[in-house]
């Protein structure tokens, strides 16, 4: 097990460097100011409190600041967080760098892409082979280094082709037992479905949302784009209607974020295997964190609930 913020017990003191994502503002009750600080190592991310700030602490504090602190992890509302108890900003003699606290995902680019090139020659509708062709030549630098998203899951280098590629490999064995699926309509929708976050999220380092992200989102984006790109392609039919649908739909629901809810068969598909990828993804990365016979913190992406890591192994 790696040590680092991730796997420091909540009890335990905590000393080393980590790199600020993000810094809010605050007052106390008795009018003191205070930072609220998002810490991150390859490990994992971590909530901070500094209190009782100075206008120094403020200039210091940024995001993609690397500082070296010392602090002790306490529980706040069934979640870890760091008190700071001293700290300060990283120095060119201490030899650290940003990408030394980015957490990568644990495929290499190099395999992602092996995998992707291999979906696509599996296609047989040229309709749909001919857009996943164009939009990866189009996106395929930011598509192998950009994260999934900014929490919850696969927020990390190379999270969004990640996903993307585990959810190729639930897709082929589903299609397996229901052979009735129409796997190229479902590989195309599992590839495209998120490329919108290529415009909605800001990058890889202190990811967060674009303009266009907190406006407009990643799904009206995207269902515009194959559009666009079908028009560039001249390609018309049913195929870039129901794609586009696909899109708009794969969050399942209006109050996750669907304008509209699946009305085709591998569109329900889609939403299922979006959901469980990003739920496992959840679940594994948090229960690599306890130890057997420990629960993890409590994940507000998982109804607020906290998992229980069993003691016996499988055999």
């Amino acid at each position: 097990m790696i040590k680092g913020i991730g796997t420091t017990a909540i009890g335990e003191s905590f000393e080393g460097y980590m790199l600020i994502k993000d810094v809010i503002k605050g007052v106390t009750s008795n009018g003191k100011p205070f930072l609220t600080l998002m810490l991150r190592d390859k490990t994992g991310e971590i909530e901070a409190k500094l209190w009782d700030t100075t206008k120094e602490d403020e200039t210091v504090c940024v995001p993609e600041q690397i500082i070296k602190l010392a602090g002790e992890i306490n529980q706040f509302r069934g979640k870890a967080q760091l008190k700071i108890l001293s700290f300060r900003p990283s120095q060119p003699t201490d030899d650290v760098h940003v990408s030394d606290f980015v957490e990568k995902a644990p495929i290499e680019k190099e395999e992602l892409t092996e995998k992707l090139t291999e979906a696509i020659f599996e296609m047989q509708n040229p309709t749909l082979q001919r857009l996943v062709r164009a939009f990866i030549r189009k996106y395929q630098e930011d598509l192998l280094v950009y994260p999934a998203a900014t929490k919850n899951h696969h927020e990390y280098v190379s999270g969004l082709a990640h996903h993307i590629v585990s959810m190729l490999a639930i897709a082929r064995e589903l299609h397996k037992l229901y052979p009735e699926m129409n796997k190229d309509l479902l590989y195309a929708g599992i590839i495209l479905h998120d490329l919108g976050k290529l415009k909605e999220l800001s990058g890889i380092v202190t990811t967060s949302y674009t303009l266009e992200g907190k406006l407009l989102g990643h799904i009206p984006m995207m269902v515009e784009e194959i559009g666009l790109m079908a028009k560039d392609l001249q390609i018309e039919g049913e195929e870039v209607t129901i794609l586009q649908h696909l899109i708009l739909s794969h969050h399942g629901k209006a109050e996750w974020g669907s304008p509209k809810p699946p009305l085709v068969r591998e569109a329900e598909v889609l939403h299922l295997i979006d959901l469980m990828d990003a739920k496992l993804n959840m679940m594994n990365r948090a229960l690599s964190k306890v130890k057997p016979g420990e629960f993890t913190e409590r994940m507000f992406a998982m109804d607020n609930r906290s998992f229980y890591k069993p003691i016996f192994e499988e055999k």
